[in-house]
């Protein structure tokens, strides 16, 4: 990450999936202020959300903004150039951040990230985030422009992007329900001109459906792509982390992925160490992958996030960390 190009303002978006994220935030702010003495520094996203007095407290931020407040950081700008915000905190419940910011990336003419979702309600135990999610209209709409600067693909962003469409309404022609599922806003961007190709980012096994994969395999423009996070190939593992599928289903996702689309690439999460996991479970788990037709995998190691189940004390038995 460069910091040269000089900047009165800085703003970091931070996650909090890990714990490792404090020790990056306060890396990444010396290092924008080494490289832009006197500029205002601002920490947002989750970690800020999660932990706003902590990020305050870190040397050199002088702003700390939760997820509903971080769509308006121009209102809180002038209060820190002043000088009279150091170390200010804006972060409220997170049940607050209700509403769907639509966003999209651009400076980059080959790919554009573009976010449909925003937030999970699936109260995973290791995770807890409110679902907010867009239309198929502004999406659509939202795609428009990205075209108009001459991007060839988009990537289709979210927390949980396959559970798009709660509390959204039906685009006129696209299905005669209450609301409209991902299937129908990946079909109507399938439409729009300009796009080279589309990517799925990630998207849940229970929500990859039969429906989403054959509509893929006869898209115009989706790229042959599923990264489908597993986290655990141990069903008992998979239950204790409040997961909404077994082992069994990940594996028919991955069978008719292949039986329709044998160049698929297809991509995995696993989550180790996680509390309550044994030898023999792990074992099951790296047992189970290596048996899986699949592409990469990205590996994660356990680490304990305040406020969820997951980080409370277990009884002995689980592997060591």
């Amino acid at each position: 990450m460069s910091f040269g190009d000089g900047a009165d303002v800085i703003v970091i978006n931070t996650c909090s999936v890990t714990d490792f994220t404090g020790r990056q935030c306060r890396n990444i702010a010396r290092r924008a202020l080494g490289a832009n003495a006197g500029a205002k520094i601002v920490v947002v996203g989750c970690y800020a959300q999660l932990k706003p007095q902590e990020v305050a407290n870190i040397e050199g931020v002088d702003l700390a903004l939760g997820a509903a407040e971080k769509f308006r950081i121009l209102d809180y700008i002038d209060g820190i150039a002043s000088g009279s915000g150091k170390g200010m905190v804006s972060a409220g419940e997170v049940k607050e951040a209700d509403s769907f910011i639509s966003s999209f990336s651009f400076g980059d003419r080959t790919r554009s990230f573009l976010k449909v979702q925003d937030g999970c309600d699936y109260k995973c135990t290791f995770c807890t985030i409110p679902l907010r999610s867009s239309t198929v209209d502004q999406i659509v709409s939202d795609a428009k422009p990205i075209a108009a600067k001459g991007v060839k693909e988009i990537v289709l962003t979210g927390v949980n992007i396959g559970d798009f469409g709660n509390g959204t309404s039906v685009i006129e022609g696209v299905r005669s329900r209450k609301e409209a599922l991902f299937v129908d806003l990946s079909r109507a961007l399938d439409e729009v001109q300009g796009i080279a190709r589309f990517r799925i980012s990630s998207i849940e096994p229970n929500l990859c459906t039969d429906e989403v994969i054959n509509f893929v395999a006869g898209s115009k423009r989706f790229a042959p792509h599923f990264h489908m996070p597993l986290q655990s190939g141990n069903n008992k593992q998979l239950a204790q982390m409040k997961r909404r599928y077994k082992r069994e289903l990940y594996a028919e996702r991955v069978a008719h992925i292949r039986a329709v689309m044998p160049h698929a690439c297809i991509g995995v999460d696993l989550i180790v160490g996680f509390p309550g996991e044994t030898e023999e479970g792990f074992l099951e788990t790296c047992k189970f992958v290596q048996e899986l037709p699949v592409a990469y995998f990205h590996v994660f190691t356990y680490s304990g996030r305040a406020n969820t189940p997951a980080a409370k004390p277990r009884t002995s038995g689980s592997r060591t960390q």
